[in-house]
């Protein structure tokens, strides 16, 4: 299974990312080397990549469970090696789970589940950092 992407130059430090699906995004460095603040960082986009990519399993899951929410949220946070390269050490999750008499087992089943075995970008994450999550249920 391939997936494709290219990254464009626009002047400066941005740039234009386009994935294989034909959406596309910004990019922009930091003012110190030549950006100015008109798009997410590249290890910015890679903290989005992973929450996105575990929100869409937990989301999933928890649809075939028929828990019925009406939102949730991932919220990370990436600490970075002091020296280059600059990888993530370590990557903390919080999940905010919003909905009507949820099931905290399966919840907790679903974070776990994209965690562990589904989220391929938390695997990659994993190679170099400490991943740690937390659940947040709120009952509306």
């Amino acid at each position: 299974m391939a997936n494709s992407a290219k990254v464009s130059w626009v002047d400066g430090a941005l740039f234009v990312a386009e994935a294989g699906s034909g959406h596309t995004f910004t990019m922009d460095g930091s003012p110190d080397v030549g950006g100015r603040n008109l798009g997410a960082r590249p290890m910015e986009v890679m903290l989005i990549g992973m929450g996105g990519c575990t929100a869409i399993d937990v989301v999933s899951m928890l649809k075939k469970q028929r828990q019925d929410i009406t939102g949730v949220e991932v919220s990370l946070v990436g600490e970075r090696a002091t020296e280059h390269p600059m990888v993530y050490t370590e990557v903390k999750l919080v999940y905010t789970v919003r909905g009507r008499k949820l099931n905290k087992a399966l919840v907790e089943r679903a974070v776990s589940l994209s965690d562990e075995k589904y989220c391929s970008a938390t695997a990659m994450f994993k190679k170099s950092a400490k991943v740690t999550r937390e659940i947040v249920l709120v009952e509306v």
